[in-house]
C-alpha cells in the first residue's frame, strides 16, 4: 500500500469562506486525494494524497481550476555533471516527480534548473536529493549580499490593504461631504443634477481603483461557475453606481454615491480584518524567528562561524553565555543553565552538564558550552513545533462542520433572497411602505417617501452588502489559530483541531503510572535476604539483570554499583513479559520477578508472602528472586511520585474531571500509589499490551476519554484514546503518537491544556454564536427595507472584524495551572 502524503499550500486570492469551500472542493473531487482542509483564516490548504495517484502540480492545477491560485517560490539551481540533452531530460523528470515541486525545467545550455515549488522546510531538501539520486549535483552559488531585509508577507498583505484603504477613503470623504451638504444644509452645487453627476464621477475612480481587486476576485468566481462574498459586494456597489445615471432619465434614486461608501468600508473592514488575522498567526512568525542565525563550529582546535543553514551533524558548536544554541544537540563540555521558556514555557533555566541534550533557540546563561550536533534542518525540535503548529491550524474542529455547511450555500442562497426581495416589494410595495411609514418615526435613517423602484433596489442592496459568510468561516479558525499558538508557547502542541474540542467535553483522564505520575527512575528501597546476606541477594540479583532495558531491572543494578559490588555478565538471559526475567551466573540459574514467574519454575514463594504484602502495602514495587529452585529474598523498588503530582490531581477534580491510573503494578501496590496520589479509580496488572483494551472498555463505559503517557511506550494506548497527550521533555517528545504534546515533564501542563482547550473552545463558541445570529437578525432587516445601504455594509464589515479580534481575546486567558 502507498504511503499517504501531506501538503500544505498556501492559496491566494481567497476572500471569504465560500472562497475557500470551493477550493476544498476542488481539490477533495481530485484522483488519489484522501482528505483537503481549507482554512480560510491561515489561506491554507492541508492536502493528504496518494503520490502514486496525484502529484504535487495536479494539486496546484486544481486549485487555479477553481479560479484561486497557490504561492509558490521559484529557483534557478546551477547542476553539475550534465553533458547531453539526456541528462538535462534525466534531471527534469526527477525533478518533476518530486514531491513538493509544481514544475521543473532544466536548461542544458546553461546547466541550470528553474524550478517551481511548493514552500516548506522540506522540498529545498528533497530537490536536492532527487538530483543526487540521477547521478548529478546541485552546485553551491555565493549568495549575493541583499540591499534590504526581506519583507513579511504578512506586513505587506496589511501595507496594501492600507493603500487601497486610503485611496477608497479620498474619493469618498468629498462624496460624504456633498451628500450632507445637500441632505443637511439643502445647498445642491452647482445644481441638484450637478451634484448626481460628481457623485457619479467621483465614485467611479473608488470602484475601478482600490475596488478592482474585489471585482476582480469577484470575476474570477463567477467565470469558474462560483460566488462568493466578492460577489456580493461587486453586485451591491454596480446596482447602486448604475443606479446614478439611470436617475438622470428616469424615476430612480441614485445610490452612486452610496456605491463608493459601500466600497470604502469594505476595504476598511478588509484591512482591519487583515490586521488581526496578522495578530492571530503572529505565533508562526514569531517560531520562525526564534532560531539563531550564525554558529560558532570548532574545527581542529578553531573556531569558525558559519550559516545555521550549514550545520552538520556531529558539528561540535560553541555557545557563549548570552547566545543562542544553533540546533539541537548534545552537551559534551562544560556547565551552564539554559533558559528553555520558548520550549516548555517554563521560566525556570534547567542545568546542562556533559551528556545533557540541548534545544536549539534555547538561550544559554550562564556558562560556555560545547555542544555536538545531533539534529539539523527540518529535523529540529522548533521546525518540528512550526511544523505541528501549522498543520493543528489547518485542521478544523467538529463543531465547524455545521458552519461549513452553511458556508457552502450561503452565498447562491443570498442571490436567491436577493431576488426575491426585489421581486417582493415590488409585488407587495403597499404594506412594506407602511411598514417603514411606521419605522420612519424610530429609526432616522428610514425614508418611506422615494419611489417603490429606489426601495425595492435599496433593499436588495442592502441584503447583497450585508449578508456575511465570512464570519462563520472565520469564527473558528481563528480562534483555533490563536489557541494553538498560545500552546507552543507554552509547551503545549496540538496536533489536530478535534483534540480541542474533545478535551474540553472530556469527563475521566487515565494517567500511565510509570514516568507520568512518577518520576520513572526508581530505586532500590529494601532488600530482604532469606540467608541474611544481603550484599550476596543484590549481587545475584544485579547480575542476572545485566542488559536489562526494564526500570526495575536497571534500578537493581545501579543500586548494587552503587555499593561496589562486582557484577557477572549473565548467559542465556531470557525475558518474560510482564512476568520478569531469568538468567545463568556462573552455572546458578537466577530468577527475578514476580510471584508468578517463580511458581510458574516450581520455586515455593510462601515464606517470603507476608513481606511481600507488607512492602506492597507500602506502595513498593518488590520481585522476588530465586537461586537454583530456592527462594534467595526479596527486592522493593520505589519510583517516586513528581513532586506536584497529587495537587495536579486535585487541580483535575476542580475541573471536574475524574482520574484512573492505568498500572502494570499489583493491585495493593497500585491502590497505595494512587491512594497518595488521590487518584480515583486504579486498573492494575495491565501489560503493554493490554492497554488499548483497556481503553477501549473505559471508551464504553464512560465515553470520551484522554490518555496520559510517555508518548514513546504508550503510542498504541495513546491513539485509541479519544484525546491522547503525551508527556515528555525537549528532544524526547513523540509528537506523531498523540493529539496533544506536553513538553514539560511536569504533570501541571495537563491542566493547562485543559484550561486552554475550554478556554479556546469558548471563543469558537461565542464567534459561532455571533456570526449566526447576526445573519439570522440582519437579513431579514435588510429584506424589509428597514437598512441602509451603506448601515449595512457597516454591519457587515463590524461582523467580521468582531469575530476575529474576539479570537484575539483569548490571549487574555489564564492558562496557567500554577503559581
Amino acid at each position: 500500500m502507498a504511503k499517504k502524503k501531506k501538503i500544505d499550500i498556501d492559496v491566494l486570492d481567497m476572500t471569504c469562506a465560500g472562497c475557500a469551500n470551493t477550493v476544498e472542493r476542488a481539490l477533495k473531487d481530485a484522483e488519489g486525494v484522501e482528505d483537503a482542509r481549507v482554512n480560510i483564516a491561515t489561506e491554507r490548504a492541508l492536502v493528504t494524497f496518494d503520490p502514486t495517484k496525484i502529484k504535487t502540480k495536479a494539486l496546484v492545477d486544481k486549485i487555479r481550476g477553481s479560479g484561486y491560485d497557490a504561492a509558490v517560490e521559484r529557483t534557478v539551481l546551477p547542476i553539475g555533471g550534465m553533458h547531453c540533452v539526456a541528462c538535462a531530460n534525466r534531471v527534469e523528470k526527477a525533478l518533476n516527480d518530486t514531491e513538493g515541486v509544481v514544475s521543473a525545467n532544466v536548461n542544458l545550455a546553461t546547466e541550470r534548473a528553474v524550478v517551481e515549488y511548493i514552500p516548506d522546510t522540506n522540498t529545498p531538501e528533497r530537490i536536492k536529493q532527487a538530483v543526487a539520486e540521477t547521478g548529478y549535483s546541485v552546485l553551491e552559488e555565493k549568495a549575493e549580499e541583499a540591499n534590504e531585509e526581506e519583507v513579511d508577507p504578512e506586513i505587506e498583505k496589511m501595507r496594501t490593504a492600507r493603500r487601497r484603504m486610503w485611496l477608497a477613503w479620498a474619493f469618498t470623504v468629498p462624496i460624504i461631504v456633498l451628500m450632507l451638504l445637500h441632505m443637511v444644509a439643502g445647498i445642491a452645487w452647482p445644481s441638484p443634477m450637478g451634484v448626481e453627476a460628481i457623485l457619479v464621477l467621483l465614485a467611479l475612480p473608488v470602484l475601478a481603483g482600490p475596488g478592482r481587486v474585489t471585482f476582480r476576485s469577484a470575476w474570477r468566481a463567477v467565470i469558474h461557475g462560483s460566488a462568493n462574498m466578492d460577489t456580493l459586494i461587486a453586485m451591491g456597489t454596480t446596482a447602486s453606481w448604475v443606479s446614478g445615471p439611470v436617475s438622470f432619465v428616469a424615476p430612480l434614486s441614485s445610490y452612486a454615491g452610496v456605491s463608493a461608501m459601500i466600497m470604502a468600508i469594505h476595504l476598511t473592514g478588509r484591512y482591519i480584518e487583515s490586521r488581526a488575522k496578522g495578530r492571530a498567526s503572529q505565533a508562526i512568525r514569531k517560531l520562525l524567528h526564534l532560531g539563531a542565525k550564525t554558529a560558532r563550529v570548532l574545527v581542529d582546535g578553531q573556531e569558525y562561524e558559519i550559516s545555521v543553514d550549514q550545520i552538520t551533524v556531529d558539528d561540535v558548536m560553541v555557545v557563549r553565555p548570552g547566545e543562542k544554541i544553533p540546533t539541537d544537540g548534545v552537551v559534551i563540555e562544560g556547565q551552564s543553565a539554559v533558559d528553555e521558556s520558548i520550549a516548555t514555557g517554563e521560566s525556570m533555566p534547567v542545568p546542562k552538564e556533559a551528556g545533557d541534550e540541548v534545544i536549539g533557540a534555547t538561550i544559554n546563561q550562564t556558562g560556555l558550552l560545547h555542544v555536538k550536533a545531533t539534529r539539523v534542518g527540518s529535523a529540529t525540535f522548533l521546525s518540528q513545533v512550526i511544523r505541528l503548529v501549522e498543520e493543528a491550524q489547518g485542521t478544523k474542529v467538529p463543531i465547524q462542520a455545521f458552519a461549513d455547511r452553511v458556508t457552502s450555500i450561503f452565498v447562491p442562497a443570498i442571490l436567491v433572497i436577493a431576488v426575491f426581495t426585489l421581486l417582493l416589494w415590488i409585488f407587495f410595495s403597499g404594506p412594506l411602505t407602511d411598514l417603514l411609514l411606521r419605522a420612519e418615526t424610530i429609526l432616522p435613517w428610514i425614508d418611506a417617501n422615494p419611489s417603490t423602484a429606489t426601495l425595492a433596489l435599496a433593499a436588495t442592496i442592502s441584503v447583497l452588502v450585508i449578508a456575511c459568510p465570512c464570519a462563520l468561516g472565520l469564527a473558528t479558525p481563528t480562534a483555533l489559530m490563536v489557541g494553538s499558538g498560545m500552546g507552543a508557547q507554552n509547551g503545549i502542541l496540538i496536533r489536530h483541531g478535534s483534540a480541542i474540542q474533545n478535551l474540553r467535553n472530556v469527563k475521566v483522564i487515565v494517567l500511565d503510572k510509570t514516568g507520568t505520575l512518577t518520576k520513572g527512575k526508581p530505586n532500590v528501597t529494601d532488600i530482604v535476604s532469606m540467608n541474611g546476606d544481603e550484599e550476596w541477594l543484590l549481587q545475584m540479583a544485579a547480575s542476572a539483570e545485566v542488559g536489562s532495558e526494564h526500570p526495575i531491572g536497571q534500578a537493581i543494578v545501579e543500586s548494587a554499583e552503587s555499593r561496589g559490588l562486582s557484577l557477572e555478565t549473565p548467559t542465556d538471559f531470557k525475558a518474560v513479559q510482564g512476568r520478569g526475567i531469568s538468567s545463568q551466573i556462573d552455572g546458578h540459574l537466577v530468577l527475578v520477578g514476580t510471584p508468578t514467574l517463580l511458581q510458574n519454575a516450581g520455586v515455593t514463594t510462601d515464606q517470603g508472602q507476608e513481606t511481600l504484602t507488607r512492602l506492597r502495602s507500602e506502595a513498593k514495587t518488590t520481585v522476588m528472586v530465586s537461586v537454583d529452585g530456592e527462594l534467595a529474598g526479596l527486592l522493593a523498588v520505589a519510583d517516586p511520585l513528581k513532586e506536584e503530582t497529587s495537587q495536579v490531581i486535585e487541580a483535575l477534580h476542580d475541573l471536574g474531571i475524574k482520574t484512573t491510573m492505568l498500572t502494570g503494578d499489583n493491585e495493593q501496590t497500585a491502590h497505595a500509589i494512587a491512594q497518595k496520589a488521590g487518584i480515583d479509580d486504579v486498573i492494575a496488572n495491565v501489560l503493554p499490551e493490554g492497554k488499548v483494551n483497556v481503553i477501549r472498555q473505559l471508551q464504553k463505559e464512560r465515553g470520551l476519554v484522554a490518555m496520559v503517557g510517555d508518548g514513546i511506550n504508550d503510542a498504541p494506548a495513546l491513539t485509541q484514546a479519544d484525546i491522547g497527550l503525551a508527556i515528555g521533555t525537549g528532544t524526547d517528545i513523540a509528537i506523531e503518537a498523540a493529539d496533544i504534546t506536553l513538553v514539560r515533564g511536569d504533570l501541571w501542563a495537563i491542566v493547562s491544556a485543559v484550561k486552554l482547550a475550554r478556554a479556546t473552545f469558548r471563543k469558537i463558541e461565542q464567534n459561532l454564536f455571533w456570526a449566526f445570529f447576526y445573519n439570522l437578525i440582519m437579513i431579514p432587516l435588510a429584506i424589509l427595507g428597514l437598512l441602509h445601504p451603506v448601515l449595512a455594509e457597516l454591519a457587515m464589515a463590524s461582523s467580521s472584524i468582531t469575530v476575529v479580534s474576539n479570537a484575539n481575546l483569548l490571549r487574555r486567558a489564564n492558562i496557567r495551572a500554577h503559581n
